[in-house]
């Protein structure tokens, strides 16, 4: 059976709960996808010289994850969910506050290690979070929940990269410009002040974070135990020996990366072909924007129209499909290509989830953790794409020829995959 434990089982409960954990998958979004305007204007404040160099702002914050996903695990065991999250919220803020220091002496190194703090805050939220949505009900419609939550972090994705780009993005055509004709004394001076832009909204959202922080810690949300949720679960000696919970952590490793690079790749490669920034800067809101309109449709359409597994599988397709067309197409085309894989993602993360995590029982927590590891994926996949695209003979356009066996893997786990080892129970 699928059924909510008694906890959630009022409908006011659950209904609180569906909206902070929204609230939280908000701040989810509105933290990472500030990445995708940290790594042009990074790469212009820190002299980065190659864009491999530049994607390792992504690579600090998601290897945070397969670090801390297990320790996180334990921390939730120790504290359960609602003390687990307060926790990972003030982590994040410590991380924000990280930015002051390496702002004023303009050190990517210590840039680096801020975004690696506050991926260690998210590790903790995420590994409490995507369980506690999926559980609060049913896992078919697992996917339609986790979508709501997806809708919540886009928005916030689409909000945080405008947001800092307009701050901290400001006039930089002509700022780089200019840089070329100064002499080094009057050209650090400028990079000094370019660099010190990004103090003021990490403040801002240091403070927000330990707010909310000290909400969670004190407001009422009912814990979940989610080992007594599948009653007929067949619980084995290891998880080890979940078979298609593995191939849904390789399917969310390359699902992450594909989706980071489709985000956080787009400002650069709007350079790349010629576009300024102050056009460019816009353009990872795009990519967002098109997950929330797959997101909204997975909401409409699943379980009632759609499977999860259909869902997944023709998201996959399309994937294939837009990729092929952004590497082999030019100007605006091109770049609404990329966006689109927006569209192909948006589902893939709340079909993947359930369809890996279903049945583990006891090993609920433990799953997600290694879910969590997989997230990952963005660190490894984007830097994979950098060094593509510093080769002068492939650069930033055919370099995306490294997202076509990503989905073709994604198609894989969507038919056969999340399959193999399952034991089907009945409803």
């Amino acid at each position: 059976m699928n059924q909510l434990s008694p906890p959630l089982s009022n409908k006011n409960s659950y209904t609180f709960s569906i909206i902070i954990i929204g609230s939280l998958f908000f701040i989810f979004g509105f933290v990472t996808w500030l990445n995708a305007t940290l790594i042009p204007y990074l790469k212009i404040a820190c002299e980065l010289k190659t864009d491999t160099e530049a994607y390792l702002v992504a690579s600090a914050f998601y290897i945070s994850y397969f670090f801390m996903a297990l320790p996180s695990s334990w921390v939730l065991k120790k504290t359960g969910f609602k003390s687990g999250m307060s926790l990972g919220l003030f982590v994040m803020a410590i991380g924000s506050l990280i930015f002051i220091p390496a702002a004023l002496s303009r050190t990517y190194s210590l840039f680096l290690f801020g975004l690696f703090v506050q991926g260690t805050g998210l590790s903790v939220l995420q590994t409490a979070s995507n369980p506690y949505v999926t559980i609060l009900g049913p896992i078919e419609s697992a996917a339609k929940r986790i979508s709501i939550m997806g809708i919540a972090n886009k928005v916030a994705g689409i909000i945080s990269p405008a947001i800092l780009g307009v701050i901290v993005l400001k006039d930089i055509d002509s700022l780089v410009e200019k840089l070329g004709g100064m002499d080094l004394a009057a050209k650090a001076q400028e990079l000094d002040a370019l660099s010190e832009r990004v103090i003021f909204p990490y403040v801002c959202m240091a403070v927000v974070l330990v707010i909310l922080s000290v909400i969670i810690k004190y407001i009422s949300l009912p814990e979940v135990n989610e080992e007594k949720i599948v009653e007929s679960s067949d619980q084995r000696e290891s998880i080890f020996k979940y078979t298609y919970l593995w191939i849904g952590v390789l399917a969310l490793f390359l699902y992450v990366g594909v989706e980071v690079i489709a985000v956080d790749s787009l400002i650069p490669y709007g350079t790349f072909l010629g576009f300024e920034f102050q056009e460019a800067k816009f353009f990872a809101s795009f990519t967002l924007g098109g997950m929330v309109v797959g997101y909204v449709l997975g909401i409409l359409l699943i379980p009632d129209y759609i499977s999860q597994e259909n869902a997944l599988k023709w998201s996959a397709v399309l994937g294939v499909l837009f990729s092929v067309i952004a590497i082999f197409t030019t100007g605006y085309l091109s770049v609404i290509s990329i966006a689109l894989l927006g569209f192909a993602n948006a589902i893939m993360w709340p079909a993947i989830w359930p369809l890996a995590i279903e049945g583990l029982g006891k090993y609920t927590k433990t799953g997600a953790a290694l879910l969590i590891m997989a997230i990952a994926g963005g660190a490894i996949l984007p830097i994979a794409y950098g060094a593509l695209a510093d080769i002068p003979e492939i650069a930033s356009q055919k370099a995306y020829v490294i997202l076509i066996p990503c989905y073709l893997f994604i198609l894989y786990f969507a038919t056969k995959g999340h399959l193999v080892g399952k034991i089907k129970h009945s409803k």
